[in-house]
């Protein structure tokens, strides 16, 4: 099973500021749609489907971004996106913004989810297939600090 997952995609003009940079907040859609796409990609989970069916998806509860080079207007760019930890309850995400040809890292971000009950509106335990999904694709890192892993892959 893959553990790093990749995604191309062009940057949209009307995601974009006046000066044709990709607007900051737009990094966090780029992002999370590109995880979505890859998750019912490489995984064949379809957290839409997920949601409907078992009542379980998973919510974020603390995001960290940093945004290194701009992304420009049509530019084309790559998101890579890996599982860095997990509980069993919980994940953590890493993923990076590059240009076309991953000579240039624009963004780096640490997403964290807690796996979620729709029905009781709680936190929930990950079924052992999950956790199973999971142990296979983790992508050990040196480092749980932000700052010291912007550094490392830099």
């Amino acid at each position: 099973m893959k553990q790093l997952l990749e995604t191309k995609t062009k940057v949209r003009f009307q995601d974009c500021d006046p000066f044709n940079h990709l607007n900051n907040a737009k990094y966090l859609d780029y992002f999370m749609n590109a995880r979505e796409d890859q998750l019912l990609e490489y995984y064949s989970i379809d957290i839409f489907k997920m949601a409907k069916t078992e009542l379980k998806s998973w919510v974020v509860t603390s995001n960290q971004i940093a945004y290194l080079k701009p992304a420009f207007t049509m530019e084309e760019i790559v998101i890579e996106s890996q599982l860095i930890h997990y509980t069993d309850k919980s994940l953590k995400v890493e993923m990076r913004m590059y240009n076309e040809t991953k000579t240039e890292l624009k963004s780096l971000y640490w997403v964290n989810f807690v796996h979620f009950d729709l029905k009781t509106q709680r936190p929930t335990v990950h079924s052992e297939e999950l956790m199973q999904l999971f142990e296979t694709v983790i992508t050990n890192v040196k480092t749980h600090n932000f700052d010291e892993r912007m550094i490392s892959i830099r």
